[in-house]
């Protein structure tokens, strides 16, 4: 059903029209089509079948597979639908945490063995980006009460990844906190500033970016310090296990759940 081409040393390759179709015969395999049948099937059609199938599946790798699909395809629309379904059914938390989350730990996978390039993940994302402040303006703002926290956030220099970031924001706000947002790329001499103008009562950054350990424990280090008497809490794919000294006085969010639990009152 699919034919690899070769390299001029006889090496086998797939391009990303042959992805999709091995990712459409997966799922379609799943719920039971022959391969057989499928292979009958116009690439119109196992589109339409695709589409059909994850409007109404409850199978989350299903889900991820059909945005992967859309990414790979740059297709608006589908990705439109699928997504919308996804928040209908899940709500927003839940279809970040259940697919989101998961969807972009696989464009990882699918950036680090070259299968995607540049264009096509800045495009998904910036679509998820929208949604994601949509979700966060149609918050209604707290007013102040008992325990309300204030939590700066904001990604150091040179982290462009915002998407975990906005879902704190989303999260905080939703449980009742205050968020002073900076996003992206925030030069470090500037906390001082904002520090002293804006008092936060936490502060929360997310780490993406592959850097030296070294430099992650020095800024840190430095976070602990100008930072004393606020919390600090960090996140992202930097932390993996053993690999990072974490210095006292920052809390490592280990899992969305335990961080939910942390700052509900």
């Amino acid at each position: 059903m699919v034919f690899p081409k070769r390299t001029p040393t006889n090496i086998r390759y797939y391009s990303d029209e042959d992805l999709r179709k091995l990712l459409n015969i997966s799922i379609l395999n799943r719920y039971g089509y022959k391969i057989s049948k499928i292979a009958d099937l116009s690439n119109e059609d196992l589109g339409s079948k695709i589409i059909s199938i994850t409007s109404d599946s409850t199978d989350t790798e299903d889900q991820i597979e059909s945005l992967v699909i859309s990414m790979l395809e740059m297709d608006e629309n589908k990705f439109e639908k699928i997504l919308t379904t996804l928040i209908i059914n899940y709500g927003f938390e839940d279809a970040f945490l259940k697919i989101l989350s998961p969807f972009f730990e696989k464009i990882g996978v699918l950036w680090q063995v070259g299968t995607i390039i540049p264009a096509q993940e800045h495009f998904i994302t910036n679509l998820i980006r929208q949604k994601m402040i949509v979700a966060i303006d149609g918050l209604v703002a707290p007013s102040y009460r008992t325990g309300q926290k204030s939590f700066l956030l904001y990604l150091p220099e040179d982290e462009l990844h915002e998407i975990g970031l906005l879902f704190y924001s989303y999260l905080i706000q939703k449980l009742g906190h205050k968020v002073i947002y900076f996003g992206q790329m925030l030069p470090f001499e500037d906390l001082k500033a904002i520090k002293t103008i804006q008092k936060p009562d936490a502060l929360l950054t997310v780490f993406t970016t592959s850097k030296i350990s070294m430099e992650v424990e020095e800024y840190l280090n430095k976070l602990t310090i100008l930072f004393s008497d606020q919390e600090i809490y960090v996140s992202g794919l930097q932390f993996k296990p053993g690999e990072i000294k974490i210095p006292k006085g920052i809390n490592l969010i280990e899992s969305m759940s335990l961080f939910k639990k942390e700052i509900t009152h």
